[in-house]
């Protein structure tokens, strides 16, 4: 080095009559009445995040480098007084200073007062008026309004700026918030070039003298700034010393010749010194910021290696991303990105859906600013890691807040829209294991973002009634269609299972129609949040609408049917079933079911009432939710279907008999636990299903329950051995009727 290093880095190598002798010649200057106010609210004010006076300090110094670097490439002389470009910070613990030296520009005696007693017009209002609202947010206010220096008045009491530009000769500047006072430095140009900030910090400030302390807050903020950031550290080695003492001496050698008694010795050896091992602590310059920012290159210069190897140490994550997209944004705000996809979703991700996640993290030139930006990146993305570089939000340049507002946004519908092209972009063999990990957050996407809804539709994926494993794309459904197929069906439930089984999806399924089965809770939801795909509306094969036949023999079949079963259907709406149903029509979806209670186009189906009914956080007596739990359904007949049949039958003949409503309300009960719907009445439910085995077992409905359980159980065996073949079919239908309406409870609670 062409000067010592001591002397680089150490401030006040003068005597007490020097300093003295300075502090009487210095001249004095008070501070701007706008930046006295400022320091006041900075100093007593700001409790939370002092640690930032680091990252303010490192990036003033960046800059500094950054134009003498600009000024070198014109002029060769610039960098002729140091040539090193480099940062380097040491901490005195015995005097409570801490050291930040640049070789960068330097200030001239003219800058000092410029810079450093006075703040840039631009801002300055916004500062203290933003400052004077809410002091507890002022700790986010710094490096955004061109204050940064003056946040070194966060730890430290007093602050003195030793600097040296080309274009003048060495000065030091020194404040204690209050006042500054400039003088010519007498050691003359220890500097060479560049500046060094010391810190005389306070006692609750002690911490940031520690060599763990520092290097922490380097790496977190400043670990990609351009230039080499040097920190002051010491380790500890063994090393082997000479030994000087004659007793040490004496006991080595007493030692050697125990050790060699019984080893035969022919020829003489050399003598040497005698030495030990001993613990010694050196002192050096230590490199903090060796990682160098690899987007900043071209994503073409870049291996997959240096990704992976980038992403390990960025985000702390030991296997590889599953996706990566690297990118610059040109327009209204430029910055350079780098997005990556984790293999593997963290198990508390959906639990913290809507909080705020530090995944993205925002940089300006290289500056580590913040990750805790609600604007970076929508909620359903928040999977997604990586950061965000632009030069166009300046650390240390004043800009209106509401002009920041709009950068972010710009920024984030940016990010939203590359991110959704890597994910995109996935091969199909890892995006099956992508849809497994993150296929909620996709859905969520689709409810939540209309403006990139399209997008996200393309990505999502469904098992369907086709019998393949693999959940199937809306494209690929689409180009499966039966021709002058007019909408995707849909139905939803809570397993495959049970959607497969589902006597809404009868009829389509014979005649071959694919079906979308939606089991997950928020599928639904997120159908119903698109209103189509490609041109094709969604149909939910639970609800009204369903159209299969538009021919005019299927117009007169059904007309046809509906002539013949008025009186059953008029019977349904406005006896047997008045209070229950909001009408009773023919069917066109079932097949094998007499029965299905259908819900309006508005209305909830089955699951959605079932899901909306189990929400832990749901209003209790909500009007909304009791409006759509409470409108009445549809009862669709299956005509073909001999139990509809013969309460047709019935009904002609005497629809009056209590029998005939009992069954009715029966075919009723069924038909609402098949549909996915809860019972209201189980109680009703219960005592329609005893007296009908009373019936088939030839039990009177009148007789009384016997005073002992012995004479029940003879008396009920002696009528099941009389009338099991005669009853047997029907004692069958009834029980599973009821297994069904237990199983339907237990898997609602």
């Amino acid at each position: 080095m062409w000067f010592r290093e001591e002397e680089a880095i150490k401030l006040d190598g003068l005597s007490v009559a020097q300093m003295k002798e300075l502090h009487e010649k210095a001249e004095k200057h008070a501070f701007q009445a706008e930046v006295n106010r400022m320091m006041k609210l900075i100093i007593n004010s700001l409790y939370k995040n002092k640690e930032i006076f680091l990252r303010e300090l490192i990036s003033n110094a960046s800059d500094a480098l950054d134009k003498i670097r600009f000024l070198s490439v014109t002029d060769k002389e610039a960098l002729a007084a140091n040539p090193d470009m480099n940062i380097k910070i040491k901490a005195d613990k015995e005097n409570h200073v801490l050291h930040i030296t640049d070789s960068g520009i330097g200030m001239s005696k003219d800058d000092l007062i410029n810079n450093l007693g006075t703040i840039a017009r631009s801002g300055t209002s916004e500062f203290l008026t933003k400052a004077g609202e809410n002091d507890a947010q002022m700790q986010d206010l710094i490096g955004q309004f061109g204050v940064g220096f003056y946040s070194a008045f966060l730890v430290a009491d007093k602050v003195i700026v030793t600097t040296k530009n080309n274009d003048d000769e060495q000065y030091i500047w020194e404040s204690d918030a209050h006042s500054f006072s400039i003088v010519k430095d007498p050691r003359g140009s220890s500097l060479g070039r560049g500046t060094t900030v010391s810190l005389h910090l306070k006692q609750e400030a002690y911490d940031f003298l520690e060599p763990d302390t520092l290097k922490d807050l380097i790496k977190r903020y400043s670990q990609f700034i351009t230039f080499n950031i040097f920190l002051w550290s010491s380790k500890t080695e063994m090393v082997e010393e000479p030994i000087e003492d004659e007793e040490e001496a004496a006991e080595a050698e007493k030692a050697e010749d125990e050790e060699d008694e019984d080893v035969s010795i022919e020829e003489e050896k050399e003598a040497k010194p005698k030495t030990k091992e001993v613990e010694k602590t050196t002192w050096d310059w230590d490199l903090m910021n060796g990682s160098k920012p690899i987007w900043t290159r071209k994503a073409s210069e870049v291996s997959d290696e240096e990704y992976v190897e980038f992403y390990k140490q960025f985000t702390k994550d030991m296997e590889e991303p599953m996706g990566k997209i690297h990118f610059t944004a040109e327009g209204e705000v430029t910055f350079k990105s780098i997005l990556f996809i984790p293999k593997k979703s963290t198990s508390d991700l959906l639990q913290n859906y809507g909080k705020k996640m530090e995944h993205i993290k925002l940089y300006v030139k290289r500056v580590f600013i913040t990750s805790d930006f609600e604007q970076m990146m929508p909620k359903y993305l928040a999977f997604i890691k990586g950061m965000v570089d632009s030069d166009d939000l300046p650390l240390n340049v004043s800009r209106e807040t509401l002009q920041q507002h709009k950068l972010l946004k710009v920024i984030k519908k940016k990010l939203t829209r590359k991110a959704l092209d890597m994910i995109k972009k996935i091969s199909d063999e890892e995006y099956e294991e992508f849809w497994k990990e993150y296929s909620t957050f996709i859905k969520l996407g689709v409810i939540e973002d209309a403006s990139n809804r399209t997008r996200l539709s393309k990505l999502l994926r469904f098992i369907t009634s086709s019998g393949e494993e693999t959940p199937s794309s809306l494209q690929s459904y689409v180009e499966r269609m039966k021709d002058k197929q007019e909408h995707i069906y849909f139905m939803a439930g809570s397993s495959k299972e049970e959607v497969a089984s589902s006597p809404f999806v009868e009829r389509l399924l014979k005649r071959g129609y694919e079906v979308l089965y939606l089991v997950d809770p928020v599928d639904e939801y997120c159908i119903q949040a698109m209103p189509e795909f490609d041109g094709k509306k969604f149909q939910n094969v639970a609800k009204e609408g369903l159209k299969l036949g538009d021919s005019e023999k299927s117009k007169e079949r059904k007309e046809a049917m509906e002539k013949e079963y008025e009186p059953l259907l008029t019977w349904l709406k406005e006896t047997a079933l008045k209070e229950k149903i909001e009408k009773a029509v023919i069917s066109e979806r079932l097949s094998d079911s007499p029965c299905a209670l259908v819900a309006s186009q508005y209305g909830w189906s089955g699951n959605m009432e079932r899901l909306v009914s189990s929400q832990a956080y749901a209003k209790k007596n909500d009007p909304t939710q009791n409006f759509y739990l409470n409108q009445k359904k549809t009862l669709e007949v299956n005509p073909r279907h001999p139990l509809v049949k013969e309460l047709l039958r019935r009904v002609e003949t005497d629809q009056d008999d209590l029998t005939t409503q009992d069954l009715a309300q029966v075919l009723f009960d069924t038909a609402t636990l098949r549909s996915g719907y809860s019972l209201k009445d189980h109680v009703g439910f219960a005592a329609r299903i005893e007296k009908m085995l009373k019936l088939s077992m030839n039990v009177s409905p009148d007789e009384k329950v016997a005073t002992t359980a012995t004479a029940t159980i003879i008396k009920t065996c002696t009528h099941a051995r009389m009338h099991a073949r005669t009853h047997l079919y029907v004692c069958m239908y009834i029980c599973t009727y009821v297994r069904m309406y237990r199983y339907t409870r237990a898997r609602a609670h």
